[in-house]
């Protein structure tokens, strides 16, 4: 098999697999369900994924880095305030948990189901992505931009909030994608300045 057609036949498995644990949870999800949405024998799946738990680190792992490279590339894009700083990653955060909402769900729903070394693999990402934040907000508050007692728990909420929004927001609800962004800019801008 050439080396396009077998990123073709993965990305056909793992976006089967997505779709299914969307629906069905990690555990409720079979390879044969993979393979039915995929239009591939279980077999094939085989010959590109071990199992269902490397599918699964696949699926978190790829995510993980896509959000870490828009958080990434949103914060060089938007200059020296810490201010335009924390809006730019927290759009961009937002922004991947409403466009890629199904990858995203996985991601927050399936930490649990993970192997010790794909939990391990998972964890150092999400810290990854955290310390982004948490760096923006410690040198906005050595600034005096910032002015909450409580950085990390701050953080974390900035990111969880914009996490679970995957969960529950619809493109087809009363908000789309940019107005819950700015939104939820407008609400970490505001947790984050209090005193």
């Amino acid at each position: 098999m050439s080396g396009s057609k077998t990123v073709v036949v993965r990305q056909l498995i793992l976006d089967s697999a997505v779709r299914n644990m969307n629906e069905r949870g990690y555990h409720g999800t079979s390879m044969r369900d993979i393979s039915a949405g995929a239009d591939l024998t279980v077999a094939s799946i085989y010959h590109h994924f071990k199992s269902k738990q490397e599918i699964l680190q696949e699926i978190m792992i790829r995510a993980l880095h896509d959000a870490i490279s828009m958080t990434r590339s949103a914060l060089l894009r938007s200059g020296g305030d810490p201010k335009d700083q924390l809006q730019a990653i927290v759009r961009a955060w937002v922004m991947f948990h409403t466009t890629r909402r199904e990858d995203a769900l996985v991601g927050a729903t399936e930490l649990r189901s993970l192997d010790e070394s794909g939990h391990r693999l998972v964890v150092a990402l999400r810290d990854e992505q955290e310390s982004m934040f948490r760096d923006v907000v410690e040198r906005g508050i050595e600034e005096g931009a910032f002015h909450t007692p409580f950085p990390r728990d701050a953080v974390r909420a900035i990111i969880n909030m914009g996490q679970q929004v995957c969960v529950w927001w619809r493109v087809d609800g009363p908000m789309n994608a940019e107005a819950i962004a700015s939104r939820y800019c407008a609400l970490a801008t505001a947790m984050i300045e209090s005193s």
